[in-house]
């Protein structure tokens, strides 16, 4: 029974220990976004190169690769950047024996 009792302060300690962890973190966060530091990833496409694409994708000038190959990023990246309220999905292009 006493070998239980070491476990559960253990446990204790450990939760304790984690939830100060935590706590730092979210303050040391809070204090980079008061100083105007965000975190993640910067994008890959500039402001103005995102509204190019979403033109060019948009006007149906260019397929989503050719975007992509413009730019030198994965087609992913260019979807990424896409307004998913406005961007109507393209329907797959009809064929001969479709037609049929």
């Amino acid at each position: 029974m006493e070998g239980r009792g070491m476990f559960g302060m253990l446990s204790v300690l450990a939760e304790l220990q984690r939830e100060l962890i935590v706590a730092n973190t979210n303050d040391g966060l809070a204090s980079a976004r008061a100083r105007g530091r965000v975190g993640g990833r910067r994008p890959k496409l500039t402001a103005d190169q995102a509204e190019l694409a979403q033109q060019l994708y948009d006007e149906r000038e260019k397929t989503v690769q050719q975007i992509a190959d413009m730019f030198n990023v994965p087609r992913s990246t260019v979807y990424g950047h896409l307004d998913k309220t406005k961007t109507v999905p393209r329907q797959p292009k009809k064929t001969a024996a479709a037609k049929s």
